[in-house]
C-alpha cells in the first residue's frame, strides 16, 4: 500500500477522532485563541487543523499544496464535528462499546506518551557508532548485493531437521532445484516453492551473514525452529552504498534500536516490579516470549521502508 498524504490524513483523523473522545468531553474547549470555524456552538481551531498536519506526512510540500491540505483538514474536522454532535445528541458516548473504546484510546495514548518520553530521553547515536556499523556489516553497504533467488521453504513441521539434512545431502549429490523438489513431493514432503528478487536490507541479518558467502550459481540450507529453508543464488548484482548515502539511514536505525532495547529493557523492570497475576482461562498459560528484533537499516532508496518509518508508537 502507497502512503499518500491524503491516506495519512485519513487515518490520523480517525485516531484524533479517538483521541479527542479519550482525553476531553463537549465542554473542553480550543487551547488555541485562533478560530478556524464554528460548527453550531463547538468551534474549531487552527490548533487542532495543525496538530493533524503535524501527525500528516507532508514532506517535500510546497506551501500551497501543505495551504490546500490544511483546508481539506478543516473541512474534515468539520465534518467529524457533525458527526461528533450527533453521537453526543444520541447519547452514544454512554454506550458500553463506545465507553469501553475510549477507554482502550486513552491507555494507548498514555502508554505511547510513556514511552515516546522514555525514548526521547536516550543519548542519539554519533557519526562515529554509525560509521562503526557500515563498516562491520560490508553485506550492506560496501558489498551490499541484489540477489535472484529460488526457495524451498518447508512450513513448521515435526522432523525439519531430518529433511534439512537430505536436502544437504542432495545438494552435495549435485542435484539441482527441480530435482530437489521432485524427491520431497515423491516422499510427500509439504513446501512451498517460489522465486523472488532481494535486496540485502530484505533479508534477516542472521540469514544474510550466511548468504553473502554464497556464490552464484551455489545454494544454502538454512534451518529455523521446525522449519527449514533452502535458497539458491541465480544470480546477484553487486550494488554498493556509499557511506555519505547510509550515515543518516543508519543513525536513524541506531536510534530505534536504542529505543526498542530501552522500552524492552524498562518494560521487564515494570513487570518484576509489579504483581501480576493470570486469572481464569491465562491462568496456566505461560506467556509467550517477545519477538527478537533484528532487522537491517535499509540503504538510501526511492521506496520508503520499514526503517524509514521509525520505531512502531513513536511517531
Amino acid at each position: 500500500m502507497t502512503f499518500t498524504p491524503r491516506l495519512c490524513l485519513t487515518l490520523t483523523l480517525t485516531a484524533l477522532a479517538l483521541s479527542l473522545a479519550a482525553c476531553g468531553n463537549k465542554d473542553d474547549k480550543p487551547a488555541a485563541t485562533q478560530v478556524a470555524a464554528k460548527v453550531g456552538s463547538e468551534e474549531i481551531s487552527v490548533h487542532q487543523i495543525n496538530q493533524v498536519l503535524q501527525r500528516t506526512n507532508t514532506a517535500g510540500a510546497t506551501p500551497e499544496a501543505v495551504k490546500n491540505l490544511s483546508r481539506e483538514v478543516l473541512e474534515k474536522l468539520i465534518d467529524q464535528q457533525l458527526a461528533v454532535d450527533q453521537a453526543n445528541e444520541s447519547k452514544l458516548h454512554r454506550s458500553p462499546e463506545v465507553v469501553a473504546q475510549i477507554e482502550a484510546a486513552r491507555r494507548d495514548i498514555l502508554a505511547r506518551a510513556y514511552l515516546q518520553k522514555l525514548a526521547a530521553g536516550l543519548p542519539k547515536p554519533t557519526p562515529e557508532e554509525a560509521k562503526t556499523y557500515i563498516t562491520e556489516h560490508p553485506q550492506l553497504f560496501a558489498e551490499r548485493r541484489i540477489y535472484n533467488l529460488q526457495e524451498i521453504v518447508l512450513p513448521p513441521r515435526a522432523g525439519a531437521d531430518a529433511v534439512a539434512n537430505q536436502m544437504r545431502s542432495l545438494l552435495a549429490a549435485g542435484k539441482s532445484m527441480e530435482e530437489i523438489a521432485t524427491t520431497l513431493k515423491t516422499q510427500g514432503v509439504a513446501f512451498n516453492a517460489g522465486s523472488a528478487t532481494r535486496s540485502a536490507e530484505q533479508i534477516p541479518l542472521e540469514v544474510l551473514a550466511k548468504l553473502h558467502t554464497v556464490k552464484d550459481g551455489q545454494s544454502l540450507v538454512i534451518e529455523a525452529p521446525r522449519s527449514a529453508t533452502l535458497v539458491h543464488v541465480v544470480s546477484s548484482q553487486l550494488s554498493p552504498v556509499t557511506e555519505a548515502a547510509a550515515l543518516p539511514r543508519v543513525e536513524q536505525f541506531l536510534a530505534n534500536q536504542r529505543a526498542n532495547e530501552a522500552i524492552a529493557a524498562d518494560i521487564k523492570r515494570l513487570r518484576s516490579a509489579t504483581t501480576i497475576t493470570y486469572m481464569g482461562e491465562f491462568a496456566n498459560t505461560p506467556a509467550p516470549a517477545s519477538p527478537e528484533q533484528n532487522q537491517a537499516p535499509a540503504p538510501a532508496a526511492s521506496e520508503p521502508t520499514a526503517i524509514d518509518k521509525g520505531v512502531a508508537g513513536l511517531k
